[in-house]
């Protein structure tokens, strides 16, 4: 089963191939920008009519929140313009398209956990133009799988828990926004999730949430980081308008996965074992 994989270089393309190997009946081909630039048209068109795929999962994602408040053009370049060249491109050899958005197409109003039928309404740049592409590849491609995901981490990149890891050795004291609610998402755990769905026999189409179980504040994930990593830091619980930042981010953003693990079977670890997962990995 040749399955293409874009944006090989971020958090999740590099945790799909770090266990690659460990699904040997799936032929997995991993690009990087440089590989294929899918912000070209033609170069996308060229692509898919030199190599035939069996699926396509495009993790490449503009994902710099606040920097996109700025750069909308290329926010909406890569989030929603490149998605359709892929969603065309594949919808053309007739093969399922998993596509990777965000919670924050929620405005994080609702305090309970949001549904994938929830009505979305963006509040900032990257949430608007990830929703777009959620549309467009919904629109263009009929075998089209969006998966919402949320507060992702892992060993590569630059994420939330790598950052915390960096400030617990540069710094004593530290603020922590603690009334944003949201779950962390081990980028390993959805790579597993993803693959599950490739190896399905049965594939439904359609948008799913998929984040790790339980529930937190950023205060409070970076409190289980610093136990994790036994650090001695004091880590201070402020408002967010304490920590005015560009983009605005929902209040609320905890998604229900009760879809992907009906439909798909998946288990959800909880977010603080998987956190500890990979803590054990370093």
């Amino acid at each position: 089963m040749k399955t293409l994989i874009t944006g090989s270089n971020g958090q999740l393309g590099q945790c799909i191939k770090e266990i690659s190997e460990q699904y040997p009946t799936i032929d997995f081909v991993f690009v990087s920008r440089k590989e294929l630039d899918i912000t070209k048209e033609l170069d996308v068109k060229a692509y898919f009519e030199s190599n035939k795929f069996d699926f396509v999962i495009n993790c490449a994602a503009y994902t710099a929140v606040d920097k996109a408040e700025s750069d909308i053009e290329n926010a909406r370049l890569v989030n929603a313009t490149a998605t359709k060249y892929l969603a065309q491109s594949s919808a053309k050899q007739n093969i399922p398209f998993i596509h990777i958005s965000t919670d924050y197409v929620f405005d994080g109003m609702i305090s309970e956990p949001r549904k994938e039928t929830d009505e979305v309404n963006p509040i900032n740049i990257y949430g608007q133009t990830k929703l777009e592409g959620e549309e467009l590849a919904l629109a263009i491609n009929p075998r089209t799988i969006i998966i919402r995901t949320s507060w992702v981490y892992s060993n590569y990149g630059n994420n939330f828990v790598k950052t915390m890891l960096r400030l617990f050795q540069e710094r004593k004291e530290l603020n922590v926004i603690n009334d944003q609610i949201g779950s962390p998402t081990n980028a390993l755990d959805l790579a597993e999730a993803l693959i599950q769905i490739v190896l399905s026999k049965k594939i439904t189409y359609g948008i799913f949430n998929y984040s790790n179980e339980g529930k937190c504040s950023w205060f409070d994930f970076a409190l289980k980081i610093k136990e994790q990593s036994n650090s001695n830091i004091t880590i201070n619980p402020i408002p967010t308008t304490a920590y005015p930042t560009p983009a605005k981010r929902p209040i609320f953003s905890l998604l229900d996965k009760s879809k992907i693990k009906t439909t798909y079977q998946i288990s959800v670890p909880d977010w603080e074992n998987s956190l500890e997962r990979m803590m054990n990995q370093n």
